[in-house]
């Protein structure tokens, strides 16, 4: 029986992506409408607050679903919304990776517009060499951007799956997540990246397709999370009463 109160302890250097992927089919494929439905619904109502407020507790009822899935356990509809049990956890753990990313943006789109502004002829034609000075800055700033937000997305991989399948904090959950994902860091990228690849493909079939591919990159995401601490029996235990004083 696993111990909640425990740290877990990690696998490095273990995630297979590819075998992440088939399995992450394979645990799905038997409820893979009701998974359809769940991800949908959990992307709608994830998106009525802004900064993701609600998306936390609604990626951590899916992921109850998968480790249920994973348990042998029957899944029914309603087990999405039993993530809302971890709203206190789940919201801290959605605004942290937020906040670095908000932190660079806003001034960056500031002094981007400002820029802009100040650049801009106000007579004549404008100056061909300084504009495309201008948005080649933008561009490698982008990337740099995107490499940011590549980087955060793999640190945060196991978070909300600690918060559910181990009981823990939205703080240590988001520590924990980091040391174990770079400790598998270039596996994890290279799932981030397959399961942005499958996203970008559903997304050509006018945004249909995405969620059709939502359950498959969930369940790999869970696959990747058992290859790397395993998947508690469900049940956390609960400390015995203190044994009777002795009397000599």
């Amino acid at each position: 029986m696993q111990n909640f109160s425990s740290t877990p302890t990690f696998q490095a250097g273990v995630v297979q992506p590819m075998a992440c992927l088939r399995g992450g089919y394979d645990l799905v494929r038997d409820q893979y409408w009701l998974f359809v439905g769940m991800a949908l619904v959990a992307i709608i109502v994830g998106s009525v607050v802004p900064f993701g407020i609600l998306m936390g507790p609604m990626m951590c009822g899916l992921y109850l679903a998968m480790f249920r899935k994973h348990r042998g356990e029957n899944v029914e509809f309603g087990i999405l919304f039993k993530g809302f049990d971890f709203l206190g956890e789940s919201i801290i753990a959605t605004l942290i990776p937020v906040v670095p990313v908000v932190v660079i943006l806003v001034p960056f789109y500031i002094v981007f517009y400002g820029a802009l502004l100040f650049w801009l002829p106000r007579n004549g034609e404008p100056d061909p060499g300084a504009l495309l000075t201008f948005f080649a800055v933008f561009f490698i700033f982008l990337i740099l951007v995107l490499v940011l937000v590549m980087v955060i997305s793999v640190l945060f991989t196991f978070t909300y799956p600690l918060i559910v399948d181990r009981q823990m904090k939205g703080i240590d959950a988001v520590k924990l997540s980091a040391r174990a994902a770079l400790a598998n860091f270039f596996p994890l990228l290279g799932l981030l990246l397959l399961t942005g690849v499958l996203g970008f493909c559903g997304v050509l079939l006018c945004y249909v397709g995405m969620f059709l591919v939502f359950p498959v990159t969930f369940a790999a995401m869970s696959i990747a999370y058992k290859q790397v601490f395993g998947i508690s029996d469900g049940v956390p235990s609960v400390p015995g009463p203190p044994p009777p004083p002795t009397f000599t």
